[in-house]
């Protein structure tokens, strides 16, 4: 019965997307997905960084589509993977901290492709937790089985692949997570000349190479992109081929990661597919990363689980200058640090809360204690405003941008009568997202678990707090909130 049933979704899968295509041949396409681990959308050439080498990324941008305005759900590494995983946003995964595992009843897109007659596959990092081995049917985690840079094993599974299936791959590298260790890597950046010191940090010799190995982890990681392409043609299967590339949150540095700013969540996102997507295209879509699970099941010929609160974003492979959200959502949660931030975003509009407005943002602690943020810390007195924002306490508990005329989103209206009415309506927005989708905010919240100025553990570590939905079972809660 499980073979005839079998048959039957794959004969489904090939009628839905022939007719989407209208290509009465079209077979359902193999999906290759590649996140990359914490890498800022500005860091990549296609992006407008004219001194990081990314040929193979650009290449796809080039070949495929590119999202201007793709949003993480959270700056977080695992909040930011789980809510892919699951279509859904952290506080409705159960696991909205970082290192915190999935519960089982949750949905996993992954496992709705293996059902479906996919072959599943996991490599590089892994930390949404044991029930998601279910979503896999090969799952090499850690670096001793992927190496240093996570991506040892990519040509390796897509030879050792069963060929009769079609196949779906989480390729998870730890490029560009902290510590660094491409430096002595064939592609390198020299820290005087190959860099762009962003505008949050001060330019000094350190925080220079402190970029320069980041961006070094960013070119191996497009070297094994190439890799991973020159096989897919050497099998003859690219064409058909969906090949991702993306990553869970901002570049490990103060002023970025963990941050509900343009600067925190917003990801760098192409897509490339020959056989369905024409070439040299670009979208500016509001598109959250919530949007990714819905859109490659409807393009496998499955339908999402009821579960899933994101909806696919198909349309805009076909009609790229198409709208698609009107809303994007972003929450910041404990990350080493206690936190509670939540952010409504339209294309014009930022408007954030924080409910622990006495607390700093200076971000995790492997950014406020890299050589980049200590050299913020020894020239205080030398700062601009937006490399001293990290510092600032007690913070506003509401902030308001108009991107229009401020882009870096540095200038807080909250207070600005001109914007009045803009602020009430995406405030009651954002009160209405958290109260439809069972969001709360604790009052004991995780605490810190490290100094926030010497980086040193506190008695508090390993102590965790309520987590943000708790009280409302949000893990449980399927609503999708406003669109």
């Amino acid at each position: 019965m499980k073979k005839y049933l079998g048959i039957a979704l794959l004969l489904l899968t090939g009628i839905s997307l022939s007719a989407w295509l209208n290509r009465p041949k079209a077979t359902v396409p193999n999906i290759i997905f590649i996140i990359g681990d914490d890498i800022s959308y500005d860091d990549i050439g296609c992006y407008g960084n004219p001194l990081v080498k990314t040929p193979n990324i650009d290449k796809l941008a080039k070949d495929g589509l590119l999202f201007n305005n793709m949003f993480v759900t959270s700056s977080s590494c695992s909040p930011s993977r789980t809510s892919i995983l699951t279509g859904r946003y952290p506080h409705n995964t159960g696991a909205a901290e970082l290192h915190t595992e999935l519960p089982a009843h949750l949905t996993y897109f992954p496992e709705q492709l293996r059902k479906a007659g996919y072959y599943t596959a996991l490599m590089g990092k892994w930390h949404e937790g044991k029930n998601t081995k279910r979503a896999y049917d090969t799952l090499l985690a850690g670096e001793k089985l992927n190496g240093l840079g996570g991506e040892d094993q990519w040509i390796n599974i897509l030879q050792a692949r069963p060929k009769g299936k079609p196949f779906f791959f989480w390729l998870s590298p730890f490029d560009a997570h902290r510590e660094w260790s491409a430096d002595n890597f064939k592609i390198t950046h020299n820290p005087d000349k190959e860099v762009r010191v962003p505008n949050t940090l001060i330019d000094t010799k350190d925080t220079r190479h402190d970029l320069s190995s980041y961006y070094n982890e960013i070119g191996r990681l497009d070297y094994y992109i190439g890799e991973l392409w020159k096989e897919l043609e050497r099998q003859g299967i690219a064409d058909n081929t969906i090949i991702i590339f993306t990553a869970d949150n901002a570049r490990p540095f103060s002023g970025n990661k963990t941050l509900l700013y343009d600067r925190g969540i917003k990801t760098p996102f192409i897509i490339k597919w020959k056989n369905g997507i024409k070439s040299q295209q670009q979208t500016d879509a509001l598109v959250s990363t919530i949007d990714i699970a819905p859109t490659l099941l409807h393009l496998a010929g499955v339908k999402p689980a009821n579960t899933i609160q994101g909806q696919s974003f198909t349309n805009l492979l076909k009609t790229p200058k198409a709208d698609f959200r009107k809303y994007i959502f972003a929450e910041h949660n404990w990350h080493d640090y206690e936190a509670y931030e939540r952010a409504v975003r339209t294309k014009d509009f930022l408007y954030l809360i924080n409910n622990r407005p006495g607390l700093d943002n200076g971000g995790p602690i492997d950014a406020n204690q890299s050589p980049s943020a200590l050299a913020l810390k020894e020239n205080k007195e030398k700062l601009t405003p937006l490399q001293k924002e990290v510092f600032i306490n007690p913070r506003p508990t509401a902030e308001f941008y108009d991107m229009r005329s401020d882009a870096a989103q540095t200038n807080n209206q909250i207070n600005n009568p001109k914007y009045k009415s803009t602020i009430y309506q995406l405030k009651s927005t954002l009160e209405r997202w958290q109260t439809e989708t069972g969001d709360t905010s604790p009052t004991k919240l995780t605490p810190d678990w490290y100094h926030r100025e010497t980086g040193k553990p506190l008695t508090e570590k390993d102590i965790r707090g309520e987590m943000p939905g708790a009280t409302k079972q949000a893990a449980k809660i399927n609503a999708k909130g406003p669109f």
